[in-house]
Formats: structure tokens, C-alpha cells, sequence
């Protein structure tokens, strides 16, 4: 037998009172799990922060070759400073407040292997001796420095082509090392795209 009607109502608002209970324990739970979360964030590494929040000193040159002076199979370090207020993992892994004055980490910068072939020097063979593959012979390509100089630099024109060249730093040293060149002078780099070249999407209007 059905109960009364009237009875609808308190059965409605028990299970309503249940279903809150139930929500209430729920948000009380995720919420205790994310503020665990946030208070357990692990302090970043001083080599993660972001620019701006750091400086690094410039290299250190050394003067016979134009690069830093710990160059090692292409690449060097600098000193780089946290900024003031700054608080990360140091080079022990020791989490630091920083003031600005203490080294956080050693940031890599990129160098150049060089063998003591002067770029000046090339270009002024090529300029004024190229004719008898002066240039050529300067670096370390004895063949061809040989025909320039029997056939008069191929008439002028392979003296013309090679002094382009190598003031366009195309043609370098047989050894495959880089010129000797001022490090704050006027360097040509080449750019190149691989896989991992960050290609940005075009957007047309």
C-alpha cells in the first residue's frame, strides 16, 4: 500500500540533505589535495628562471684568439647572477634566497674553434696578392694557391670570385676551424632550419 501523500516531501528533503552532505565532503576533500599540491611545489632550478630575473656577466676574451677564454668543443660558460629577492636551487642543489650578488648558475654560450688564421689577413692576401693565390696558400689549400699563381689568378677572375668569398666568410681555413675575428666584430652567421626550428603558423587575413 502506497504511503500517504504528505509524506513526499520530508522523503524529498532527506535525500536533498544527503546529496549536500555528500557534495560538501567532496569539495572539502579536493580541496584539502589542492592546497597540498600548491604548498608541495618544488623550487625551481636557478638555470629555469625566466629572462629578467637574472643577469650574466660577459665573457671573458682572450685576446689571441677572440673567444672566451674556457671554450670547449664549441661552447663556454658565464657566471649569471639571480636577482635580488630571488629564491632557487643553486649549483649544490640548495634552495637560496638571493640578493644579487651571489652566482646562481653557469648559463652556456656558444664559441668557435679557431686554428690562428687571421680573417683580416686573408682579406688583404686575397686583395692585393690574390692574383698569386696567396690567399689560397695562406689557408691551407696549397692546389689551388699553386694554379692561381701559374695562371695569374685565372686570368683575375678566380682572384675576383675567391676575394668574395672570403670576405663573405664562405671560404675558411682547410682545417675546417674559423677565422680569428674581433668577438664584438662584424661576425656572419649563417641560419638554417631543422626539425627542431620553431615554425610560427601564418595568419591571413
Amino acid at each position: 500500500m502506497a504511503a500517504p501523500w504528505p509524506c513526499w516531501p520530508a522523503a524529498r528533503s532527506a535525500v536533498s540533505a544527503g546529496l549536500l552532505g555528500v557534495l560538501w565532503l567532496v569539495s572539502v576533500a579536493t580541496g584539502t589535495r589542492g592546497a597540498a599540491a600548491v604548498g608541495g611545489e618544488e623550487t625551481l632550478k636557478c638555470e629555469d628562471l625566466k629572462v629578467g630575473q637574472y643577469i650574466c656577466k660577459d665573457p671573458e676574451i682572450n685576446d689571441a684568439t677572440q673567444e672566451p677564454v674556457n671554450c670547449t668543443n664549441y661552447t663556454a660558460h658565464v657566471l649569471c647572477f639571480p636577482a635580488p629577492n630571488i629564491t632557487c636551487k643553486n649549483l649544490s642543489g640548495n634552495e637560496t634566497h638571493f640578493t644579487g650578488k651571489e652566482v646562481g648558475f653557469f648559463k652556456p654560450i656558444s664559441c668557435r674553434n679557431v686554428n690562428g688564421y687571421s680573417y683580416k689577413v686573408a682579406v688583404a692576401l686575397s686583395l692585393f696578392l690574390g692574383w698569386l693565390g696567396a690567399d689560397r696558400f695562406y689557408l691551407g689549400y696549397p692546389a689551388l694557391g699553386l694554379l692561381k699563381f701559374c695562371t695569374v689568378g685565372f686570368c683575375g677572375i678566380g682572384s675576383l670570385i675567391d676575394f668574395i668569398l672570403i670576405s663573405m666568410q664562405i671560404v675558411g681555413p682547410s682545417d675546417g676551424s674559423s677565422y680569428i675575428i674581433d668577438y664584438y666584430g662584424t661576425r656572419l652567421i649563417r641560419l638554417s632550419i631543422t626539425n627542431e626550428t620553431f615554425r610560427k603558423t601564418q595568419l591571413y587575413p
